[in-house]
Parts: structure tokens; C-alpha cells; sequence
């Protein structure tokens, strides 16, 4: 794989993480990770406070769950849109944050659009969050103005190579 990182298999706090396709049943979990974000709170909070990860939109679009093996527990997840393609939600559980789940949604991610044929994929970063993506490969190319009232601050555009 991609940047040494493994999708299955590896060793996160104290259990084997695998990556698998959500489903349905995963909606209210993935939702509750975006609502409960620390990485959205104080100005950014009301981005996420009326958000759902939908039935449909699992159904629809490529949502990959990182859950712990033993425990099912939800650690993270992703979406990446094939057309045009970009990373839609990436979302990591506040206490698995700095546990390497990230690297390994995101070396998932390159593995699926890989196999997609995708040469990279657009990321319009939370601002918080470029640093992390940067340090995975992905190179600024620009800024996504506000779009009040739904987004009230200036965000990052990035782009990652999948190869």
C-alpha cells in the first residue's frame, strides 16, 4: 500500500482496526461523530449541528468506516465522491485522534480511487485540519471562500495525489 500505511490489521488503541464499507446501520454512528467533533466546536460548531449522515448518502457515495475488530467501536470514518472526485467528510473520534486512524482512512482513501483510476482527489480542508493533510502529501492549491450562511469561514483547497 501507499505511504506504508495499512488498512486493516493495524494495532489502535489496544485493538486491531479494520476498514469496511458503511452501511445503513452506521448512519446515527456517523452522525454522532460529526456532531460531537471537538474539532468543531466554539465558531465552527453550527456547520455541524444540524448534520446527518443519510441512509442515501451511505447508499450513494463511497463511506468507509475505521472500527475497532473485537469491538465494532467507531473510530473514524471517510467519503470520498468518485465524480468530481474529492473527499467529502473525514472524520476522526475525538479520543482515537493522534492514534495514526487518519493515515490510515486517508491510505484507504488512495487505494479506492486508485482502483477508481483517479489520478487525485480534491479536499476542501476544515481549517484546522490542512496541517494533517498536508503531512499526508496533499499540496494547497488555493482557498474556498465563505458561503454564508452555511459556511462563515474561508477554507483551505487541496489536492492529493493518489500515486
Amino acid at each position: 500500500m501507499r505511504s506504508g500505511i495499512t488498512s486493516r490489521g493495524r494495532r489502535v488503541l489496544g485493538e486491531e482496526v479494520s476498514i469496511r464499507r458503511a452501511e445503513a446501520r452506521d448512519t446515527k454512528r456517523l452522525t454522532r461523530l460529526v456532531r460531537t467533533s471537538g474539532a468543531y466546536e466554539g465558531p465552527y460548531a453550527p456547520m455541524v449541528a444540524g448534520y446527518q449522515v443519510g441512509h442515501d448518502y451511505v447508499e450513494t457515495h463511497r463511506v468507509f468506516a475505521a472500527v475497532g475488530e473485537t469491538s465494532d467501536r467507531l473510530l473514524g470514518f471517510y467519503a470520498l465522491i468518485l465524480d468530481p472526485p474529492e473527499l467529502d467528510l473525514m472524520f476522526v473520534a475525538d479520543d482515537a485522534q493522534g492514534a495514526g486512524i487518519g493515515r490510515v482512512l486517508i491510505g484507504h482513501l488512495r487505494d479506492e480511487a486508485h482502483e477508481a483510476g483517479l489520478a487525485e482527489v480534491r479536499i476542501v480542508s476544515h481549517p484546522p485540519a490542512e496541517g494533517f493533510y498536508r503531512s499526508v502529501g496533499a499540496r494547497r492549491t488555493g482557498t474556498v471562500r465563505a458561503a454564508p450562511p452555511a459556511v462563515m469561514w474561508d477554507r483551505p483547497e487541496l489536492v492529493l495525489p493518489v500515486d
